[in-house]
Order: structure tokens, then C-alpha cells, then sequence
């Protein structure tokens, strides 16, 4: 299975670094690259530094550019459009989504899952280092649309993530902002593709960096006007042109 790790990437420097040495070394053995997306006018000379020792350290199996359009959701939409192979795992550049669990999600990958989604909520409401009132807002969110969508997925907005890349190429992306990755899990759970999710315990990396990239209050009312728009879209919308006929049902895990 040939697999590209996605890493949109900003202001990581070192960071960076330790995320793609880590993720080479807990996916070794397997056929495996990185694209990291950058942005003209935001990636700082630093991080651009650490990327040419990337790719001098790891010739041919970590490659760069830089997005044409702004926002998170751009960039991981510009990285669907250019890369090939087997699948595609989108992570963090700052050790926030942590390379430990690679293994799991690969496996799940090879045992024939089209999605591998990440859940931070496996030990209950315990986010360390989380503002409680932020946390509890985030938890019934994620409630109501579980509801709205008849899923057993516990995270449907965190962005660490795996796709077959048959399936994500077959979908229309719409959303260019953080919300992409709420879009990235509703759209594929109405076309009835085959989910599975691996935990990812929030105590694991609390304590690393936060991303400068994070969504900002008022993406909330984004995200609320996204996963309703895509609970009453129609499956022939949610994919592109040429794509095959829509799958059946929830064959969600």
C-alpha cells in the first residue's frame, strides 16, 4: 500500500521535523511519503529551512508546494488533487496528532476500511489544558450531529484521519476552511462508506503544541450551517461528475 501523509504547514519548524522522523519510524516497513502544503505568505523561513533538510535527509519520499488558495481546507483539497497511490493520512505538523497510532490506522486500512477516522473522546469529557465550558460545548456538538447523521463515530470534526484515495478523489469537496474536515467525515458517512475509528487519548499529546492554525469561535456557526447543509444534500451532489453511482446505506462502524 503506497500511503502519503498530508502535512499542511505554517510555523513548525523543529516540530515538523520531529512529526515526519516520527511518522517514518512508526510506519517502517511500509511504502510511505509526505506532501507538506505551504502557504506563500504565512510558512516562515524557519519551517522552510527544516523542509529542504526533509527532503535532503529523506530523498524522494518527502516533497513540497505551496497552495494557491488560502485556508486549511485549500490546502488539504490541493494535496487530494496531486497525489496518487493507495491512500492518505492527514496530520498535524506539530506533534499534536501523535504518530504512535499510525500503525493502528494502517491497519485498519489494510483489513479493507475506506476511512480511518481518530477519536479523542475515548476516555469521556478529559481533555487536559481544555477550557471546560469550550469542552462541553464541543461535546454536545458532537452529540447532536452523531444524532443527526445515525453514527456511531465518537469525533467527527478532529482531522487526523485516513482515506482511501478510490474514495476521497470520487467526492466534491466544497469547504476551504477548518470545517473541510467536518465536511471530510459527513459527506462520506451519507455515501455509506465503511468507517472505523482508533482512539487517541487527549492525554497523549496535551502537553505539545498548540496549532496557530486552530479553528476560531465563529467557525462554529460554519460548522452548524455545514453539517445541515450535508444532512439534506442529495448523494448525486456529494459527488464529483464522473464518479460511480452512490453506495447504498451505513456501513459505518
Amino acid at each position: 500500500m503506497r500511503i502519503t501523509i498530508i502535512l499542511p504547514s505554517l510555523d513548525e519548524g523543529p516540530l515538523l521535523r520531529q512529526t515526519v522522523d516520527a511518522s517514518f519510524g512508526y510506519l517502517a516497513g511500509q511504502d510511505v511519503g509526505v506532501l507538506i502544503v505551504t502557504s506563500a505568505r504565512l510558512t516562515t523561513p524557519e519551517t522552510r529551512v527544516v523542509i529542504e533538510e526533509l527532503k535532503a535527509s529523506y530523498p524522494g519520499r518527502v516533497d513540497s508546494f505551496d497552495q494557491t488558495r488560502p485556508g486549511l481546507g485549500s490546502a488539504a483539497r490541493e494535496a487530494i488533487e496531486r497525489v496518487q497511490g493507495d491512500a492518505i493520512i492527514f496530520m498535524a505538523a506539530d506533534m499534536e496528532t501523535p504518530p504512535e497510532v499510525l500503525p493502528a490506522i494502517v491497519e485498519k486500512l489494510e483489513r479493507g476500511y475506506d476511512i480511518v477516522a481518530t477519536n479523542r473522546w475515548c476516555n469521556g469529557i478529559t481533555f487536559n489544558g481544555y477550557h471546560p465550558v469550550k469542552l462541553v460545548l464541543a461535546f454536545i456538538f458532537q452529540q447532536i450531529f452523531r444524532i443527526l447523521y445515525f453514527t456511531n463515530l465518537r469525533d467527527l470534526t478532529y482531522g487526523y484521519r485516513a482515506y482511501k484515495i478510490s474514495v476521497i478523489k470520487e467526492i466534491n469537496w466544497e469547504e476551504t476552511r477548518h470545517p473541510f474536515f467536518f465536511e471530510a467525515i459527513l459527506k462520506p458517512l451519507r455515501l455509506g462508506y465503511k468507517i472505523a475509528e482508533v482512539d487517541v487519548p487527549w492525554d497523549t499529546f496535551s502537553s505539545r503544541k498548540a496549532s496557530t492554525g486552530r479553528a476560531k469561535p465563529l467557525d462554529l456557526f460554519t460548522y452548524i450551517r455545514t453539517g445541515l447543509r450535508i444532512r439534506f444534500l442529495t448523494k448525486k451532489r456529494m459527488l464529483l461528475r464522473d464518479a460511480p453511482t452512490p453506495r447504498d446505506g451505513s456501513r459505518y462502524n
